[in-house]
């Protein structure tokens, strides 16, 4: 059975391996040794058990080999980021993403990342562009925790400020602030509500908003539908100025991102 089992994510020294229904107890550790054995950096395989769980996309997972624990230091883009597993959400599929987006940001814009989880975007963005100031929100507590112990870790505590809360709540006091954007990005997880309700109040013209949905590869003009309506309603306008796949997510089922203009 290990045969089968051909791949796994690598975050820092911690190996996530998914393992199809069946395999023995037995089986995995052979697997698990394998990997440690050929893979110098990797300390502990964890099982994925499940796919991400609940609105805040905890990922389920179980020990298996090597050092017990879950929590991981992971570097991209010159940066370094410390979470949990279990009790925070990271993509590293995200890691383009992230880069892409920093060098869009021009000179001196103020930028709000919603949904910033341990921060990421927010951090990327603050080390790898000459922006003026990175809003950081997140919903999630122990993800707001290890994004201030990022935010001290990559020395960006002067480029960025932590909003934590839900951000129908954060966009009011952001609003009653007289706040607007430059840019705002919207790395979203899998969730009903698109919050772009939330993106037009905080925008102004000429703000860039990079919106994150997910569709079927042939669903993408009912998504472009869903903006130019929840647009309409806010009577705001704007315009595409481009849609590109961020990735697959399953089969035949893409992260798509739409990059707005407010005109």
């Amino acid at each position: 059975m290990v045969h089968q089992i051909r791949s796994f994510n690598l975050l820092g020294s911690i190996a996530v391996v998914n393992f199809p229904k069946g395999v023995k107890s037995k089986e995995k550790k052979a697997f698990a040794q394998k990997i440690i054995r050929e893979n110098k950096s990797v300390k502990t395989v964890l099982e994925k058990s499940r796919s991400f769980k609940g609105r805040l996309r905890k990922m389920q997972t179980k020990y298996v080999l090597g050092v017990k624990t879950k929590e991981v230091l992971y570097k991209e883009n010159g940066c370094v980021f410390r979470f949990n597993l279990d009790t925070t959400y990271f993509s590293p599929r995200l890691s383009g993403e992230r880069k892409e987006i920093a060098s869009l940001i021009k000179k001196n814009e103020e930028v709000l990342v919603m949904f910033a989880g341990v921060a990421p975007y927010s951090i990327v963005i603050a080390k790898n562009s000459n922006s003026k100031k990175v809003y950081s929100n997140e919903i999630n507590r122990e993800a707001n925790r290890y994004a201030k112990l990022n935010v001290d870790l990559n020395n960006v505590k002067n480029r960025i400020e932590l909003v934590s809360g839900d951000i129908k709540r954060v966009s009011l006091n952001l609003k009653k602030q007289n706040k607007k954007f430059d840019v705002i990005v919207m790395p979203r997880p899998q969730l009903k509500d698109s919050f772009l309700k939330q993106a037009f109040l905080l925008s102004k013209k000429g703000t860039i908003i990079y919106y994150y949905d997910f569709c079927k590869q042939d669903e993408i003009g009912v998504i472009k539908e869903k903006i130019e309506k929840q647009a309409k309603e806010a009577k705001i306008k704007v315009k595409i100025k481009n849609v590109k796949s961020a990735g697959e997510i399953a089969p035949y089922k893409i992260r798509v991102r739409f990059d707005l203009e407010i005109i």
